[in-house]
């Protein structure tokens, strides 16, 4: 079976950074991509990053380029979520996705999910 278990979130200041950790066990997979997701209060589901097991992509959406960077740890089988510059909007409930034989994309459906991590930011 396989298991997502994110963890890093927290209340933070505007301007603050933490990193979301996304372990990922019960597979073998030999290619798949890890996707980072956010849902906010009363919004729809909205793709924040991806990246390929191998390192051999990565994708952003536009509001957090330049914020955000993604990196995947095989050895730990783990994928984090630095965030930079956090801003109010960026609060919400994170969740980490997982698809496998597949390179990353945040324009495609992911099967495995994880339970969710909140990130606040006040103002």
């Amino acid at each position: 079976e396989v298991q997502l278990v994110e963890s890093g979130g927290g209340l933070v200041q505007t301007g603050g950074s933490l990193r979301l950790s996304c372990v990922v066990s019960g597979f073998i997979f030999v290619d798949y991509a890890i996707g980072w997701f956010r849902q906010a209060p009363g919004q729809g589901r909205e793709a924040v990053s991806c990246i390929t097991n191998d390192d051999s992509n990565a994708e952003y959406t536009d509001s957090v380029k330049g914020r955000f960077t993604i990196s995947v740890d095989n050895a730990k089988n783990t994928v984090y979520l630095h965030m930079n510059s956090l801003k109010p909007e960026d609060t919400a409930v994170y969740y980490c996705a997982l698809e496998p034989y597949t390179k990353c994309s945040l324009h495609i459906a992911y099967d495995y999910w994880g339970q969710g991590t909140q990130v606040t930011v006040s103002s």
